[in-house]
């Protein structure tokens, strides 16, 4: 009961001081990055892209800064699209911005949460980085699988010869052969071979479940507890879907690796390298498994993207194409393929892998990061709990927006400050040229930064070269040609965590009959 001097009234403008007192002194003296004006209540909801989300990062970019900033229903949203930026924030406050958000579709409802890319910064995602660096780390330490990945590429070449219209058929079958081989020792089958088929439809998933603003969940929690009958819930079908195909793509080739272990007639593997004379824990077996996985789902879809973008880059650009030929031949010659042992002595084929990587940048906007603590960068107030998104972007793009000089340090793999002209395609821009330093090796972004630059990137990087060595020694690729008209691909890639260039026609025929040979001769030499 209210005494007399104390009224309803009194009660309420007291809450209202306490309120505004609260604010005063909880206001951090710097703002936010500026961005998109939001909305009461739901904030920038309306501004999220749901495809191809980059380039609206690139406008945010190019109207906003290095750093732009939304809101969507409380959750502040910070991206990035500057290198410098990056680095200053990822690298050098690694402690503040190597955790990962919650992500309720990918993470917690298909059972992604699980993987490297996901997991929360501590032990855990330590162990995994470990075991990864222990056995793939380095360019040294991949050695020992280099005649695996120079195997398999000659049995792609057989493929690509006898049936050049599946080309990208055939990219994805060698990149998760040479995973497979290097995770799990399993030795992939010419046809429908079921842990390709696993890998594709898993990572596809993946992609799909863990795009920004695909899925309503991920902006409202809350709707994860909603049974799958209820109206507008069909993501969570599709996510009981998905998270099977997940577990099969995780348990089957560990298991295959520990039945052949038994057996005594396991192959060399990462993961009989980390099983080899071990008693696990339950959860050191989980640590184990999940490494390898990481390692095999990171590798099997990353490598597809970028060597079909090769073809399609070499379609495009038959001057490329014909210096890089230029230099096998005079290197290696005709009467071998080129291999590991010649790549120090093979400058323009290494600048062209560079090119490659800065053209198609396989996740435009990477997985985002979480700030553990509050920041404040360049003035800016970044608060505890921010997700922060890198902005790759692709550089086939770069012709749709006016850049100015009021976009210095922007756009990354396409800032015209760090890359001359950098919606030319051109490999020599990694050579010294004239007496002008090389541009900046583009594998310093595009596989991240600070503690979760991707730990499988040496991997990537030799499945890459020794696919691009190999088949311009033997293949000419050009356009094709209908109805007595060249037809020009048209660069359109995919929406996704993970993009891809979309299928496209081109002309692979064999350089010469010398080619033939070389193609046809036994791919376990």
């Amino acid at each position: 009961m209210l005494t007399p001097n104390v009224t309803w009234l009194d009660l309420c403008l007291a809450g209202i001081g306490v309120y505004l007192v609260k604010q005063v002194f909880n206001k951090n003296p710097a703002s936010y990055p500026p961005g998109p004006r939001g909305w009461p209540l739901i904030g920038n909801i309306q501004d999220i892209p749901h495809i191809k989300h980059w380039l609206t990062f690139a406008e945010w970019g190019k109207k906003y800064g290095a750093i732009s900033h939304v809101e969507v229903l409380g959750q502040h949203i910070i991206v990035i699209n500057s290198v410098k930026s990056a680095v200053d924030m990822l690298d050098k406050k690694g402690a503040v911005y190597s955790d990962r958000p919650v992500l309720p579709m990918a993470g917690e409802l298909v059972g992604w949460k699980h993987i490297l890319a996901l997991l929360p910064y501590g032990d855990r995602f330590r162990q995994y980085r470990k075991n990864i660096h222990h056995i793939i780390g380095n360019r040294a330490a991949l050695d020992v699988y280099h005649p695996i990945e120079e195997i398999e590429t000659r049995r792609f070449l057989k493929r690509v010869f006898s049936n050049p219209e599946q080309l990208q058929a055939h990219v994805r079958l060698t990149a998760g052969a040479i995973t497979l081989r290097t995770s799990y020792g399993y030795e992939v089958k010419e046809n429908n071979d079921p842990f390709i088929d696993l890998a594709e439809r898993a990572m596809n998933n993946f992609s799909r479940s863990s795009a920004p603003g695909a899925f309503i969940v991920d902006i409202v929690p809350l709707l994860a507890n909603v049974p799958e009958w209820f109206p507008g819930a069909g993501f969570k079908r599709l996510a009981r879907e998905w998270r099977q195909t997940l577990k099969e793509m995780v348990d089957v080739p560990y298991k295959f690796v520990k039945e052949q272990m038994d057996a005594g007639i396991a192959p060399m593997s990462f993961t009989s390298n980390l099983l080899e004379g071990r008693i696990l824990s339950a959860e050191e077996d989980h640590t184990v498994k999940w490494s390898a996985a990481s390692l095999y789902a990171g590798g099997a879809d990353s490598i597809v993207s970028t060597i079909y973008s090769l073809f399609l880059a070499m379609t495009l650009f038959p001057d490329v194409q014909k210096k890089a030929q230029a230099e096998l031949d005079a290197v290696v010659g005709p009467d071998r393929l080129p291999s590991f042992a010649d790549r120090d002595s093979l400058p323009y084929i290494e600048a062209l892998v560079k090119e490659i990587l800065r053209w198609n940048v396989v996740g435009p906007t990477s997985i985002p990061h979480r700030v553990t603590e509050d920041d404040i960068h360049d003035g800016y107030h970044i608060p505890k709990g921010s997700l922060v998104i890198l902005n790759f972007w692709l550089v086939r793009y770069f012709s749709v927006f006016d850049i100015s000089a009021k976009s210095k340090d922007r756009f990354m793999l396409n800032d015209p400050q760090t890359y001359a002209n950098p919606s030319q395609f051109n490999p020599e821009r990694f050579l010294d040229n004239n007496g002008k330093d090389p541009e900046p090796d583009p594998r310093t972004i595009c596989f991240g930064f600070g503690r979760r630059i991707c730990p499988g990137l040496h991997l990537a990087d030799a499945s890459v070269w020794i696919s691009t060595a190999m088949s311009l020694a033997v293949f000419d690729i050009s356009k094709v040609v209908e109805k007595d008209v060249e037809v020009t691909p048209e660069v359109d890639p995919t929406s996704g965590t993970i993009s891809h260039p979309k299928p496209f026609k081109c002309s692979i025929k064999p350089r010469s009959a010398k080619a033939v040979a070389l193609i046809q001769q036994d791919a376990n030499y």
